[in-house]
């Protein structure tokens, strides 16, 4: 059968589906060549006509063809509704396994629509008239545009795709592509807003910009709400192109469309439902609407809004909208499997296999009761009794994210709520119960300070509800107002409540003499992201104030060392241990398991238990990696533990499992030996020329310079070459009268750090004596005079690397520095045993390991307490002879003699690079090294990571025990 045949035998028929479905299928297999169901598999297990199935809701049904993995087809009688057909297909869409297509046909239309995972959807539209002459297929977006990248597809090659290819139809612009898109021209309509706004006498910042974001947000739900269906087709469409060149007339017309929508009622011939919510509480809309705003408007109209994802339209909004968002730091962008890889164990495991043993439950007791000779409908009975209370559990679940931003998070955790109970209500159905559904967006909490974010929440909140329920193919207008407020997403600070007055309801209100903890409300799992604040960012960022009240309010909880999150995990836990909250979930700066972020965590351990964690997960922010944690904790009652997607016996506060290294103490045996480098704060840092010319420039008293200039090393002139720069360096309390009398290093300073340290956002004292660095390390200057070189390693590097450096160099804070001049130091220092306690003691940058005094040096045992090693021993000059040899190789490698290594060749030649390559000599001397550094411990060379972490806690437990003793 040709294509013309096809057409005329179908075009002349009666038109009846039942009579002509299968036959009509049968045609258009031989048509393109492919087999016929039963021809292709006679089983039925892949291929298959009238395939039965259960769908998401209603009565057990069947879908008339089924391929496995490609499509699904639903035939209607000739002239149907194929938009019924559709819903109907789409109904049976997740029992079948999501099949990428959905066909719809009444014998003589055709309607092909994708439904390919994180891409927008397509129609593929023609009928018998297009297939007679192969024509080209129509293709429309969800919301009835033509979209630009759609394939140029003759009908009889569409067909074929069906079985042969059905990926030629997937579109190519995926979801957050769409919703990228979107954002870039929003950000052109504010910043149009804005421009207006603030030419005007009467501009205020925070009041403009607070009713900009809000239009661009009713802008956002009325496309939104076109594209699905919630408002009439067209409706919002056609304002736009009507009225794009009067803008007068346009915002009349669109403060008429809100009212409407305040209540619901007639606008012009269509019938608007009542929307409200916090969404449309007014007709405001801003008298600076130009027409080249208004066209950018109709640009964003022709958007596909109905596939937006919501789990990244809220971030990436707030950044567009919010000016003060678009830089905030902390700000996470996350998008949707990122945020299920939290939801997911915190929230859904124990819900998931909460409804395994409903289903187990359900099965044995229809079961028992057909055994007993029971009616189908006391069989139906039974089921209903096992599974309408399960959804009315997931209907009372409480979801609280108290950094909620613009609720991604809580989206996420309604999106999954609502999928579980779909599959419930589906098994029932399979049952014969019908069961409604229930989960909805007032099960969700949250607290948020920025006012716009707070608002944008529940839109995302309930624009990925409706999307669900469109996706699904559930009514939309069964609820009104459609948009309920939210009242349960709070807006308040999460960590300190401030001082002086509050509304207590009622009309009442609360005094607050002091800052003080705020009070969160119960729910039954927290999830979320709270912000990254750290180190001195938190008082530029915070402002002195806030962090002075944060620190009173946390001072017995929170160390004030701690990352910002920090306070959110802390929250957290207490709710947990006060019965008020059963799961807590939170995201963190990768850096929570060491330092003092990680007390935070041991207090977790200490009042219930982490049954879930990603000790180091990236992913991509603004184009940069980025490297955080997840920690999910309990009460303790949770039995089953993953980490990094494992499952293990326990997690430990610094999210590793196995040995408990945070069992470990800090040693006074070790204290006075490592320091972290000198803080300059501000460009004390010269070049070697200009170095040179300053220390030959004479002074007023005969004094040299070389005593206040100095050479200086940072991380980089460890991993890689030797830089040869300089500091001016005035020591660490030098009065100024003294510092003036070295005139060219002093001008120096005065011309280039004395207006960075007064514009910086420096401490006091910083700013009074700017000529002094930041933090000196008197200590460290201290312990590093008594000898003529000493050792130094970068705070943060790929590879645990340790170099001998000369005196005078001053270490810069991006290094540590060790004063022993011994080899037999530098030995145990470089030994695999120090570097496996230092990876598993420090933290991370990034995916770099971090190295710190206190946790990865003051707690590492040597084999004798530093200053006790037996003199003349042979295992000390053991460890001595190999430490040797390694440095001469080394050096050797970086610096060799001769003219076959050119610059360019020198250039590479760096510690980073060798130790990437790892050659074989470098391997020979490092386990020569490792085995005398053993042998000093006396232990067998061949132990395994684990056990040499074993025996290094045992010993620094021990020691710790004895000096305790001692005292």
């Amino acid at each position: 059968m040709d294509a013309a045949e096809f057409a005329l035998k179908w075009r002349g028929s009666a038109g009846r589906e039942s009579a002509g479905a299968q036959e009509h299928f049968i045609d258009l297999c031989s048509l393109v060549g492919e087999p016929t169901p039963n021809q292709a598999d006679p089983s039925q297990s892949f291929y298959t006509f009238e395939k039965a199935t259960q769908r998401a809701s209603g009565p057990r049904g069947q879908v008339d063809v089924w391929l496995k993995d490609k499509f699904a087809l639903e035939y209607k009688g000739k002239h149907k509704d194929l938009q019924a057909a559709y819903k109907q297909c789409l109904d049976y869409h997740e029992a079948l396994g999501n099949p990428p297509l959905l066909v719809v046909c009444d014998l003589e239309r055709f309607e092909v629509h994708t439904k390919f995972t994180n891409r927008e959807s397509w129609v593929y539209h023609f009928d018998l008239l297009d297939l007679m002459g192969n024509s080209q297929v129509t293709v429309e977006t969800a919301a009835g545009e033509t979209p630009p990248d759609a394939p140029s597809l003759k009908v009889l090659d569409l067909l074929k795709a069906l079985w042969a290819d059905p990926s030629r139809l997937r579109p190519e612009q995926t979801t957050e592509e769409i919703t990228r898109g979107a954002a870039g021209m929003f950000d052109r309509v504010a910043d149009d807003l804005r421009k207006w706004a603030r030419t005007k006498p009467n501009y205020k910042a925070s009041r403009d910009d607070r009713r900009i974001a809000h239009f661009v947000s009713q802008m956002v739900f009325c496309m939104f709400a076109s594209d699905i269906g919630l408002l009439p087709r067209g409706a919002f469409s056609r304002l736009l192109e009507t009225h794009a060149r009067q803008g007068k007339r346009f915002r009349e017309r669109l403060a008429a469309l809100f009212r409407e929508m305040q209540t619901g009622g007639d606008y012009g011939a269509d019938v608007i439902p009542h929307i409200n919510g916090d969404l449309f509480t007014d007709d405001d809309v801003p008298d600076d609407l130009t027409t080249d705003t208004i066209l950018i408007l109709q640009q964003l109209d022709a958007l596909n809004w109905a596939d937006v994802e919501p789990a990244i339209f809220g971030t990436l909004f707030e950044r567009v909208l919010d000016e003060r968002s678009r830089a905030k730091l902390g700000a996470h962008y996350t998008s949707r499997p990122d945020i299920e890889t939290l939801v997911e164990p915190v929230l859904m495991a124990p819900l998931r296999r909460e409804w395994e043993g409903v289903r187990e439950a359900a099965d044995e007791a229809r079961d028992q009761a057909r055994l007993h000779g029971a009616t189908e409908e006391t069989q139906r009975e039974r089921v209903r009794e096992r599974v309408a209370p399960f959804l009315d559990r997931l209907a009372k679940v409480t979801v609280l994210d108290p950094a909620c931003g613009s609720g991604n998070f809580l989206y996420v955790s309604l999106a999954l709520l609502k999928g579980l109970e779909k599959e419930a209500i589906a098994y029932a159905a399979l049952q014969g119960v019908y069961l409604e559904p229930r989960v909805h967006p007032r099960q969700l909490l949250g607290i948020e300070t920025n006012e716009y974010a707070h608002e944008l929440a529940s839109m995302v909140i309930w624009i990925g509800y409706l999307q669900w329920k469109h996706r699904n193919g559930i009514a939309l207008d069964n609820e009104e107002p459609i948009l309920q407020k939210l009242n349960a997403i709070r807006l308040m600070d999460a960590i300190v409540e401030k001082r002086g007055t509050r509304d207590a309801g009622r009309g009442t209100r609360d005094s607050i003499p002091r800052p003080r903890e705020p009070e969160w409300p119960e729910a039954d799992v927290i999830v979320g992201n709270p912000p990254f604040l750290g180190g001195k960012l938190l008082r530029r960022e915070l402002g002195d104030a806030y962090v002075d009240d944060m620190f009173e309010v946390w001072a017995d909880r929170v160390p004030h060392a701690a990352d910002l999150c920090c306070y959110w995990h802390e929250k957290a836990r207490q709710m947990v241990a006060d019965g008020k909250v059963w799961r807590a979930g939170l995201l963190a700066t990768q850096g929570i398991r060491g330092g003092k972020n990680r007390e935070v965590l041991k207090r977790i351990k200490k009042s219930g238990d982490i049954f879930f964690a990603e000790s180091d997960r990236k992913w991509y922010l603004d184009g940069a990696a980025v490297r955080t944690s997840m920690i999910g904790f309990d009460d303790g009652s949770e039995t089953r533990r993953f980490l990094d997607q494992r499952p293990v016996e326990g997690i430990n506060a610094n999210l590793t499992s196995g040995i408990d290294l945070t069992q470990a103490l800090r040693l006074a045996e070790n204290r006075g030996v490592s320091f972290q480098g000198d803080i300059k704060q501000g460009p004390f840092d010269i070049d070697g020329s200009l170095a040179q010319r300053m220390l030959v420039a004479p002074n007023p008293d005969g004094r040299s310079n070389t005593e206040v200039v100095r050479p200086w090393a940072n991380g980089d002139d460890i991993a890689g070459r030797p830089r040869g720069m300089w500091i001016i360096d005035f020591g660490v309390e030098m009065p100024i009268g003294e510092a003036e009398l070295y005139e060219e290093p002093f001008k120096h300073v005065a011309t280039h750090v004395r207006p960075f340290r007064e514009e910086a956002r420096s401490s006091p004292k910083a700013r009074e004596l700017w000529w002094i660095h930041a933090a000196p390390r008197p200590a460290m200057r201290h312990a590093l005079a008594s000898v003529s070189r000493f050792i130094m390693t970068p705070r943060v590097s790929k590879h645990r690397l340790f170099v001998w450096e000369k005196a005078p160099t001053l270490p810069d804070s991006a290094t540590v520095a060790f004063a022993r001049e011994d080899d037999y130091f530098f030995g145990v220092l470089h030994s695999r045993a120090h570097e496996l306690w230092a990876l598993r003691q420090g933290t991370q940058l990034e995916d770099r390991p971090r190295y710190t005094p206190t946790t990865c040096f003051e707690t590492f045992p040597l084999p004798w307490a530093p200053g006790s090693e037996p003199e003349g021993s042979a295992l000390v000059e053991a460890i001595a002879e190999a430490a040797r040899r390694l440095d001469e190789l080394r050096e050797g490698w970086l610096n060799p003699e001769g003219p076959l290594v050119g610059e360019e060749e020198l250039r590479k030649r760096t510690l980073t690079n060798l130790y990437n390559e790892r050659p074989a000599w470098l391997n020979t001397a490092h386990r020569d090294l490792d085995e005398a550094v053993f042998n000093a411990y006396g232990w067998p060379p061949d132990l395994s990571d684990d056990e040499v972490l074993a025996r290094l806690l045992a010993l620094n437990l021990d020691r710790a025990r004895a000096e305790r003793e001692r005292r």
